[in-house]
C-alpha cells in the first residue's frame, strides 16, 4: 500500500509561508448521515480555502455543521460528495492507513474534551504524538517541554491530568497537537468546557502562536469571546456557507 512522505520541520518554527498554497481546499462537500429511514443532511456544497498563517472561525448555531466540517478537513470522516484536498493533495479518496499517517504528520487536533491519556503526565501526553512516529524519548521529550515552556506550562511537567485544571488540560492538548509540527491545528469547540477566565487564557495563547511563528488554527466554535478574536469567522447555516468575510 502507498504511503505518504513527509519532511519533518524544527519545532515552533513555523514562521508564514511567502507563497499562497491553501493549506486546505475543499469543493462542493456534502455530507449526509443515515440513522434508520431518516437522512440528515449535514453538509450541502461547501467550498472552502484555508491559507498558510490564518486563524479561522468556522461558526453557527448548533447542528449547522461546524464539527462536521472540521471532522471532514482532518480526515476523520468521509464526505458524501465533493473533495478535500490537503496540500494540494486530495485526501477524501486515501485509503485509512494514509489518512492515519496523514493525520500523524501533518494535522493536529485539539477537542474540547481534552483527550488526554489519564494515565500519562503532560510531558509524556505532550509528546505522545512524537512516540508514535518513533522519534528517541531524549529528542520527544525536549521538544515537548519546549512546547509546554511556550505555553506557560513550566512546573507542571509531571501532574496527571487530574492534577490540571481545565485551562491546563486543554493547554496540554494544545501542546501535544503543536509540538508535532502540524501544517495546521484543528480545534472543535476548544473553550467550550473553560470558564470565561480560562477560556479567554487560551485563546490567547493560541492567538499568539498564530502571530509570532504563523501556526494555521481552524476552529469550530459559537464562543463571541473566541469570535471576537480570530481573523476570519466562516459562517455555516443549514450546512451552507452563509458567509465568510476572508473570501
Amino acid at each position: 500500500m502507498t504511503s505518504i512522505a513527509f519532511t519533518p520541520q524544527p519545532i515552533l518554527d513555523l514562521s508564514r509561508a511567502t507563497h499562497t498554497r491553501a493549506v486546505v481546499r475543499t469543493h462542493a462537500l456534502r455530507k449526509t448521515y443515515r440513522v434508520g429511514s431518516v437522512e440528515a443532511r449535514a453538509l450541502r456544497g461547501v467550498d472552502l480555502t484555508i491559507h498558510p498563517g490564518e486563524f479561522t472561525a468556522i461558526a453557527g448555531p448548533s447542528g449547522s455543521g461546524k464539527s462536521t466540517l472540521l471532522h471532514l478537513i482532518g480526515g476523520l470522516d468521509r464526505p458524501t460528495g465533493g473533495e478535500v484536498w490537503f496540500e494540494e493533495r486530495r485526501i477524501d479518496t486515501l485509503s485509512r492507513t494514509q489518512l492515519a499517517e496523514l493525520r500523524l504528520h501533518r494535522i493536529g487536533f485539539v477537542f474540547q474534551a481534552y483527550n488526554l491519556i489519564p494515565v500519562l503526565s503532560a510531558l509524556e501526553n505532550a509528546a505522545f504524538v512524537l512516540e508514535l512516529r518513533g522519534v528517541a524519548r531524549r529528542e520527544r521529550e525536549e521538544r515537548a517541554r519546549r512546547a509546554l515552556h511556550e505555553l506557560g506550562l513550566d512546573g507542571f511537567e509531571r501532574r496527571r491530568p487530574n492534577q490540571l485544571s481545565g485551562g491546563q488540560q486543554q493547554r496540554v492538548a494544545v501542546v501535544r497537537a503543536l509540538a508535532a509540527e502540524p501544517s495546521i491545528i484543528l480545534a472543535d469547540e476548544p473553550t467550550a468546557n473553560l470558564d470565561g477566565k480560562a477560556g479567554i487564557a487560551l485563546i490567547e495563547v493560541m492567538r499568539r502562536l498564530n502571530e509570532e511563528h504563523g501556526t494555521t488554527f481552524v476552529f469550530s466554535t459559537h464562543d463571541p469571546r473566541l469570535l471576537e478574536r480570530v481573523t476570519r469567522t466562516v459562517m455555516l447555516e443549514d450546512g451552507r456557507v452563509v458567509d465568510d468575510d476572508g473570501a
